[in-house]
């Protein structure tokens, strides 16, 4: 998340002496530029590891702090949630073996993190969205405790002017309120870095733009959020819409997300991007002012651009321009940020082996990818590629159509292949990860489709609830990591990988109905009664049109009123609010299920509405503890 002495972008005169900077360092920019000084003629790779910490029983486990205190390694960084880590991997000439590289750098970086997570109850998960998260982890509560991201979160709150909202279609459909940025912490990715001179910048940085979306197709594994099965790459959508800040005004004019793809091919530097940017939004955040850029140039150092840096760390572009001096010597990089976290560290390496060389490619060719493409086909193809992975079909050079799998293998990955071999890289790597790419695609199992195809086989076994399935998958995930073989070698997961079968029986969250029918206080109680004989229902809540509940209708009641007579033809229409229980007894997603069987045994009844925010989230019944018991009793009396 990067600089950590940070104020409060709201403090007027700090904002003003901070935006002053920010304008002096794209002016030292500009002359860094024109005098040449910016480094070229190299091309360096990197990478950044982002992970979940997950607990004993699959759920994010709140220890980061404590598990960077157990290890001495400065490549180690917090993140946004207590439940993540990040690490930087060290920059590579690009060429030789640096891939191989890469990996093994990577396999220890993440063996440290684990020795030390057991060290705290805890374990290292590779994955785009951990599928066990659930609201009450993204409380503030959760948040990593260090100043800036609390200053960012409430600086974005308020440029908002309100609440968060997410609407995500996809199998299933996500639409939720939140009030702070911690949806930001669902995402986790695997971040790579290219290094390109200041004069090829606009060809390559166009290149990386076309390529992100064919190489993502083939490196999805975000397909779940929350329990519903939304895109195969969710990160984007979630992370585009967790920080949207835009008032209702900005979005009625259709001014652009601080999350985007972009929306043109850049024409002449990366001076365009940091321009744009700074012109489209604001200043969230600010820090304490050293030197000038400009003074320290005049005198012969090359500057760090800290404002400018502080600024662009705010603005989330999938490929985003990267300023940085190391030694002395200043550079641009281009940072690739769609790629996810996991399935496995092969996995990631040849993901990004495939996007390096197709970027080494292009920039031998002669024409450029903006003669070749149509910047809206380069738009509509990443986002296809977000939501269907290797089922997308993109419109790709001189306006030709492919499905995904098909341009991978017949175009793209001779052509990485190619740009790999140009930069020198080693012929069994090239074999290696190049590959993996390749038989994953053949197989047609990404991480993603590993995840929903797991799903479904569970679902399809019967009487399971989505948080077995969902915490199986988990511990299957994590199981297979630890075998090292990549993800299309991986079998489905299965019920039983989820050894602690208390775990799923905890909180009335994990065992109450969503779907629900219900009616409301006006409606006549005899759609009440259909529902019943319908649905097979003893209870059915009664909810006004803001989702609050306002009562509870029973099988009992309804008898009650037949034995008045009350359902003869002659009789006036009943109300439901006229026989409905306007107070019932109700619980929270978080009550624990021995809580609430003592709830209904304590207040004599046969079903608790679940609140949330104090609406109607879900209910729980006797029938429901009655199946969870039977499910239990079958699996601990069954014979061996």
């Amino acid at each position: 998340m990067g600089e950590q002495n940070v104020r409060i972008g709201t403090d007027s005169f700090m904002r003003r002496a901070f935006t002053r900077a920010l304008l002096a360092d794209l002016r030292a920019l500009e002359c860094l530029l024109d005098s040449e000084l910016i480094e070229t003629g190299v091309r360096r790779i990197g990478a950044e590891q982002e992970m979940f910490l997950i607990d004993s029983a699959c759920e994010p486990a709140m220890s980061n702090l404590d598990v960077l205190d157990k290890i001495d390694d400065e490549r180690f960084t917090t993140e946004l949630g207590r439940f993540n880590l990040e690490v930087n991997l060290s920059p590579r000439t690009f060429g030789g073996d640096c891939l191989s590289q890469m990996e093994s750098e990577l396999r220890e970086m993440v063996s440290t993190a684990s020795e030390a997570a057991h060290q705290c109850g805890a374990r290292v998960l590779l994955t785009g969205i951990l599928p066990t998260l659930a609201r009450s982890h993204l409380a503030l509560d959760c948040m990593t405790p260090i100043p800036r991201y609390h200053q960012l979160n409430r600086t974005m709150t308020e440029v908002r002017g309100g609440d968060f909202h997410t609407l995500i279609k996809g199998y299933d459909e996500l639409q939720l309120h939140h009030d702070n940025v911690m949806l930001e912490a669902c995402n986790t990715s695997f971040q790579v870095h290219f290094q390109v001179g200041p004069k090829e910048f606009v060809r390559l940085y166009n290149i990386a733009q076309a390529v992100t979306a064919p190489v993502l197709s083939v490196a999805v594994n975000s397909p779940v959020l929350l329990q519903n099965r939304l895109w195969h790459e969710t990160r984007i959508a979630l992370f585009q819409q967790s920080i949207d800040v835009r008032s209702k005004t900005h979005q009625a004019r259709g001014h652009r997300m601080r999350v985007s793809f972009g929306d043109h091919w850049v024409e002449e530097s990366v001076l365009e991007i940091f321009r744009e940017d700074i012109a489209r939004f604001r200043v969230l955040l600010a820090s304490e002012q050293g030197p000038s850029s400009m003074e320290l140039l005049e005198s012969g150092v090359v500057p760090t651009l800290d404002a400018l840096r502080l600024h662009n760390s705010t603005v989330y572009r999938w490929n985003r321009p990267c300023y940085g001096v190391v030694d002395g010597v200043a550079h641009l990089r281009i940072e690739n940020r769609a790629l996810p976290s996991g399935p496995t560290i092969l996995d990631e390496v040849s993901n990004a082996a495939f996007f390096f060389g197709l970027m080494s490619a292009l920039a031998e060719e002669e024409k450029d990818v903006t003669e070749l493409m149509a910047w809206d086909d380069a738009e509509s193809n990443f986002m296809a590629a977000c939501r269907y992975g290797l089922k997308a079909q993109f419109k790709w050079f001189e306006g030709r159509e492919w499905a995904a799998s098909d341009l991978v293998l017949e175009e793209l990955l001779p052509l990485a292949r190619k740009g790999l071999e140009f930069q020198g890289i080693e012929v069994h790597d090239i074999d290696r990860y190049m590959g993996t790419i390749e038989e994953r695609v053949q197989v047609g199992q990404t991480g993603s489709q590993w995840v929903l195809d797991s799903l479904a086989g569970m679902k399809a076994e019967g009487k399971t609830t989505r948080e077995e399935q969902f915490r199986a998958v988990t511990a299957a995930t994590w199981q297979r990591q630890r075998e090292k073989k990549p993800v299309h070698e991986w079998g489905l997961a299965s019920l039983d990988e989820s050894k602690d079968w208390r775990e799923n029986y905890r909180r009335v969250g994990q065992v109450m109905r969503k779907d629900l029918f219900t009616v409301h206080p006006e409606d006549v109680v005899d759609l009440a009664a259909c529902l019943m004989e319908w649905e097979y229902l003893r209870h059915v809540p009664v909810e006004d049109h803001e989702g609050h509940l306002v009562g509870v209708v029973s099988h009992r009641a309804l008898l009650r009123l037949v034995g008045r007579g009350v359902s003869q033809r002659n009789v006036q229409p009943v109300a439901v609010e006229e026989v409905m229980n306007p107070s019932p007894v109700t619980c929270s997603p978080d009550t624990s299920c021995l809580e609430a069987i003592g709830l209904m045994r304590e207040n004599r009844v046969g079903c608790l509405p679940v609140l949330e925010d104090g609406k109607l989230a879900g209910i729980v019944t006797e029938r429901d503890f009655l199946d969870v018991a039977g499910r239990l009793l079958e699996e601990q009396l069954r014979e061996p």
